[in-house]
């Protein structure tokens, strides 16, 4: 309840500070750029672009200790060699000492609406997967469907095509892509893998680090910006997870992964609201868990419902956005054979709280999260978080 009574003293505090100020940008879903897009588009002129996003979180679980993190910070490089071919990469740094390559693949125009890719590249599903830079979502924490759901950040080696039907107002993806990795040799005669319930598909993202693969996998999406302030979204998955040589035979090391997903983006003067759907289906996933003893999930499903609203005037450069978020997701949707649902992973999470843009580029967060799953009695920790988010 302590909890409670500062995070509402504080959001007091910065709308009362808020409103001193005044002149904004109004959202608008239909032109939001990610880091790829905007370097791609920020090149005219110039053969370097370069940029960075970053945050810095504080998570304080319900009477646990707190905990302080650079969660992570991405440096963007983008090079245009020419009118039509550019090159885009991100280094991330998560926790101070993990380095990654995030993305880095080659663009080719072949025409003003259509590109052809290479490298590696986030897979387009959901929202947060491909707009997760700090300033474009509400919450300190990215959306939990695409934590456990969509295995944010989701990027492989793939090549594709990329475009718009501008009279159709649809925007449009196609890439094939290395796929997850399900198992590997355990040093003796049975198998590990890196698939479970608890975490679904997150263990098995390659990232490009000597990727496996013995089959592709197919990735789509369909952006529809026809109708003022809207934009939907259709993403399409499927293909098979991949694994070692010398076990790739074995009954159970590999699965089938189909994963569908809907979204929306909507924004209209102050108030802005945005919803997602995922669903996956996983196939032979009975046999994977008797090879791995692992207990994987033949369905994994998750939505949310967001709502939030400027509570400065529009014509301020500041924004400041009250926000509610509702979200389920559960990774033992569906079990098959003789592996029983685990209520424990059926999850539910509410979060509260603001966004106060003091800059475009420049964002500060805190929120209280109410969480709660499947099991009787409070078994999940209510959670405050404050957080710091730049992008430029």
């Amino acid at each position: 309840m302590k909890k409670i009574v500062v995070l509402f003293t504080m959001f007091t505090v910065l709308i009362s500070a808020a409103q001193t100020m005044q002149d904004s940008i109004t959202f608008d879903p239909q032109k939001q750029l990610n880091a790829a897009q905007r370097l791609l588009s920020g090149n005219y002129g110039k053969a370097v672009t370069v940029g960075a996003y970053g945050e810095l979180t504080y998570n304080q679980p319900e009477a646990k200790n707190g905990e302080l993190d650079v969660q992570r910070l991405v440096l963007l490089f983008g090079y245009k060699f020419n009118d039509k071919t550019q090159f885009v990469t991100e280094l991330e740094l998560e926790h101070v000492e993990e380095v990654f390559v995030e993305q880095a693949f080659v663009n080719y125009a072949i025409a003003s609406n259509v590109s052809l890719r290479g490298g590696l590249m986030l897979v387009p599903m959901g929202i947060v997967n491909e707009f997760h830079e700090p300033t474009t979502f509400n919450g300190v924490e990215r959306p939990a469907v695409d934590n456990v759901i969509v295995p944010s950040t989701w990027r492989e080696i793939g090549v594709g095509v990329t475009g718009r039907f501008n009279d159709l107002s649809l925007g449009y993806q196609a890439y094939v892509f290395n796929g997850f990795k399900s198992t590997a040799s355990d040093g003796q005669s049975g198998l590990s893998g890196f698939l479970s319930g608890s975490s679904g598909l997150r263990g098995g993202r390659q990232k490009a680090i000597q990727s496996t693969v013995d089959s592709p996998t197919l990735s789509v999406k369909l952006d529809y910006y026809g109708l003022p302030g809207l934009r939907l979204g259709l993403s399409g998955y499927t293909g098979k997870t991949q694994a070692e040589d010398d076990i790739e035979e074995f009954d159970g090391a590999n699965i089938g992964v189909t994963m569908l997903g809907l979204d929306a983006r909507y924004a209209y003067q102050r108030f802005t609201a945005r919803g997602q759907f995922i669903y996956a289906s996983l196939k032979d996933t009975e046999a994977y868990n008797l090879a791995t003893g692992k207990d994987l999930g033949s369905v994994l499903q998750g939505w949310y419902l967001e709502g939030a609203y400027n509570l400065l005037p529009q014509n301020n450069q500041q924004r400041l956005f009250a926000f509610l978020r509702y979200e389920q997701y559960d990774t033992h949707a569906d079990t098959a054979g003789s592996l029983v649902r685990n209520d424990a992973y059926n999850r539910t999470d509410i979060t509260t709280g603001l966004s106060y843009h003091i800059a475009p580029g420049v964002v500060l967060k805190g929120d209280y999260q109410f969480r709660d799953n499947g099991l009787a009695g409070d078994q999940v920790d209510d959670r405050l978080n404050f957080g710091i988010g730049v992008w430029f």
